[in-house]
């Protein structure tokens, strides 16, 4: 049975999260210089295996057939999915872009390699740090071919595993209390970097959703005890040149003793001359953890599986993936051709390639319509999950059209709502942040909330936060193709939201907001190459 307390902490949390007209969520008040983290995790005194860095202009759109598990393909995938992008710099101020979009540009997602040899780099089965500021392996620990063939008996020969953890202080210097909420949807973001990343090399990418917790942060390293920031494992990934099918792992004990009884390599850098703990933040992060007797969630038999006639499998080649950016600022003169709307709708649904990495679907977007050609400026629905649909109709405001647009296509679920100039709604909504509604349009990520964390367990509340981040990085990429621009959006005032729609209880929640324009350039910038 789900442990009620845990369920009752994070939906406490949530509560205690949300922002308001009258006050925002607490926070520290000010931005601290001094303590400000340092954005890159090192292990001062591990081996370190350096990566080939790829040529942007040389590189392939992507394989044809699965890329022959070696040391260029683990550079690929990783360089793909969470290396740098470029360096910015204002006057004497630098700063990294990444791969991977982060709130705030704090970046607390921290990857992890678990492999066993990779012709041209390792001979031995290790665990690895990846550093993005080097495109480096940091070798944590190694440990015997026994020990990884009882690991990863259930896989595919060439099976490699990514782990992703999480350092709140990242998030919670500059956001404070809601730090807990950017870094699980960060996490998203990094998922769905990673299985792109993975599927242009043709390779297959699973969650390993059924350790617990506790298990996983003695796989990653994460148990050691140091003088750094508190970091907490957030999941595990299994890449495999090879269609994975039904395998798991099979044994993680056995991993787990080994590396128990190993010796391990490199202390964990300090992040900053002195953090805040924030109680709230632990609380939640506790209640999340998933505890050891959680089975992995299950689809319904009636989750969508097959992808509607008119969407086509995304392609998102390196160069597009690394010239991906956050905008700044939209120019509010600028729409978006029709067709290119309904396309990047496509994209979204949970049909597409990466979003197979989860076996979930509870996420909907609920859409300000700016200035998208042929439509009619106002707020709009996409129902991601079909079976959300007599649910959504019974809890949203009686007074709402629920019509397709004429000029939609018949496989999207996309409904008008309500015609009428969405801009300063969406302006007032968002923090009174004006990218959203300078944008084509904008729009908050609406999940179905109370219910699946209620049945499954607390661990569930991460996860809707997790398919939040991958549909922002699609949104992101999406936009990018068509020359456009995606921001995400993490402030905005919760139960405003709410209201607007009508709702007035928790069974669904708005977690993530986003808009999608056209970029107005900041010139006071330099923009240098991620490597020299």
């Amino acid at each position: 049975m789900p442990d009620r307390d845990a369920i009752n902490t994070v939906l406490s949390y949530h509560s205690a999260t949300k922002h308001h007209f009258h006050r925002y969520a607490p926070g520290p008040g000010h931005l601290d210089w001094a303590t400000q983290p340092e954005p890159f995790r090192q292990y001062a005194g591990a081996p370190v295996l350096a990566l080939e860095i790829p040529d942007l202009q040389q590189e392939p759109s992507g394989w044809q057939v699965p890329a022959p598990f070696d040391a260029h393909s683990v550079s690929r995938l990783f360089f793909n999915a969470l290396a740098i992008s470029a360096w910015k710099q204002a006057g004497d101020n630098r700063w990294a872009l990444r791969v991977n979009p982060s709130s705030g540009n704090l970046h607390p997602t921290e990857g992890y390699l678990l492999s066993g040899p990779i012709p041209g780099l390792a001979d031995e089965p290790a665990l690895y740090h990846y550093a993005p500021d080097r495109h480096a392996l940091e070798r944590r620990a190694t440990f015997s071919p026994q020990s990884w063939a009882g690991f990863a008996a259930g896989w595919q020969p060439g099976t490699l595993f990514v782990g992703f953890s999480s350092i709140p202080w990242r998030e919670s210097w500059k956001y404070g209390e809601r730090a807990f909420r950017y870094c699980n949807h960060d996490a998203g973001h990094a998922l769905a970097a990673l299985a792109i990343s993975a599927h242009l090399l043709r390779w297959h990418a699973s969650l390993v959703d059924h350790l617990a917790t506790a298990d996983l942060q003695r796989l990653l390293g994460l148990n050691q005890s140091s003088q750094a920031e508190p970091e907490w494992a957030e999941t595990l990934v299994a890449i495999s040149p090879a269609p994975i099918g039904e395998s798991r792992l099979v044994e993680a004990k056995t991993m787990l003793s080994a590396l128990s009884a190993g010796a391990w390599q490199g202390n964990p850098n300090q992040l900053g001359p002195s953090w805040i703990d924030w109680p709230l933040i632990a609380g939640a992060v506790q209640a999340a953890k998933k505890p050891a007797a959680s089975a992995p969630f299950q689809p319904e038999p009636s989750q969508p599986n097959d992808s509607p006639s008119g969407t086509r499998e995304p392609v998102y080649p390196p160069k597009l993936i690394h010239q991906r950016r956050s905008a700044t600022a939209m120019d509010e003169r600028v729409w978006m051709n029709c067709a290119a709307f309904w396309d990047l709708l496509g994209q979204t649904l949970p049909a597409q390639p990466v979003f197979s990495l989860l076996p979930w679907s509870f996420t909907n977007l609920v859409f300000f319509v700016h200035r998208v050609r042929e439509m009619a400026p106002g707020l709009y629905i996409l129902v991601r999950n079909p079976r959300q649909l007599p649910s959504l109709k019974l809890a949203l405001r009686p007074g709402f059209a629920w019509e397709k647009p004429s000029s939609c296509p018949s496989s999207l679920p996309f409904y008008r709502l309500q015609t009428a100039d969405s801009q300063e709604t969406a302006r007032l909504i968002s923090c009174h942040q004006e990218i959203a509604s300078d944008g084509c349009f904008s729009l908050a990520m609406v999940a179905e909330f109370e219910e699946p964390i209620t049945r499954l367990g607390a661990w569930m509340y991460p996860r809707l936060y997790w398919e939040c981040g991958m549909i922002g990085q699609i949104l992101y990429l999406a936009a990018e193709k068509i020359g456009l621009r995606g921001t995400g959006i993490g402030c905005f005032f919760d139960d405003a939201m709410h209201q607007l729609l009508g709702l007035e209880s928790q069974q669904f929640q708005s977690l993530y907001h986003f808009t999608v324009g056209s970029p107005l350039e900041d010139h006071r910038l330099t923009t240098l190459p991620p490597y020299s």
